[in-house]
């Protein structure tokens, strides 16, 4: 049975490098037996969390339809990558707000983290935001993040790759690489589930 791997976009900015990365990954990852499903919060317009309940210890109650499309999108999967730019030295406020509403639905499910920046940093300080959020929503978060630095000239708008632009070569086989190794991983956890005595 095929892998799920979900693809999430933790951006909604208008003609961000992050659609254009997206794109890319769309048009020129595959992994064999992995079904990628592409996560783009635009068409999860969830609203600023506001459940009494809290999800990682109650279901949460009089979900709105994107809401509850979000949460059985994501419990589908058996692994994610997230896709996130840096704001302000950390994950963007939309992508923070969608993950407040998640619950069970990731719990011990594998999860490689991917930043970017047309910045020499690659996005570092957002990675580092993200991993303690995840753990707590106990994703088995991968050790080593991937980050896009300088990155701004290597896609173009329809999601090419520049050949000729500096880093695209190792851009192209780290991704690629990333994504045979959480789907290695998500294989493993979903075919041997921890099962607490």
């Amino acid at each position: 049975m095929s892998v799920k791997i979900g693809v999430i976009l933790g951006t909604t900015r208008t003609n961000s490098l992050g659609s254009r990365i997206f794109t890319y990954l769309q048009q020129q990852i595959t992994v064999p037996d992995v079904t990628f499903t592409w996560i783009n919060l635009k068409d999860f317009p969830l609203p600023f969390y506001d459940h009494p309940e809290t999800p990682l210890s109650e279901p949460l109650q009089g979900l709105d339809a994107a809401e509850q499309r979000w949460l059985t999108t994501l419990r589908a999967q058996d692994g994610f990558v997230i896709l996130s730019p840096e704001y302000d030295h950390a994950m963007t406020g939309v992508l923070k707000n969608a993950l407040d509403f998640v619950g069970p639905e990731t719990d011990h499910k594998p999860v490689q983290i991917v930043t970017y920046s047309k910045y020499s940093d690659g996005g570092v300080l957002a990675a580092a935001s993200m991993v303690g959020v995840l753990q707590m929503l106990k994703m088995m978060v991968l050790p080593t993040s991937v980050l896009l630095w300088n990155a701004e000239a290597n896609f173009t708008d329809r999601g090419e790759l520049v050949s000729s632009a500096e880093n695209s070569d190792h851009f192209a086989h780290r991704l690629q690489a990333a994504f045979a190794e959480i789907s290695h991983y998500a294989r493993v956890m979903r075919d041997n589930p921890y099962r607490p005595e």
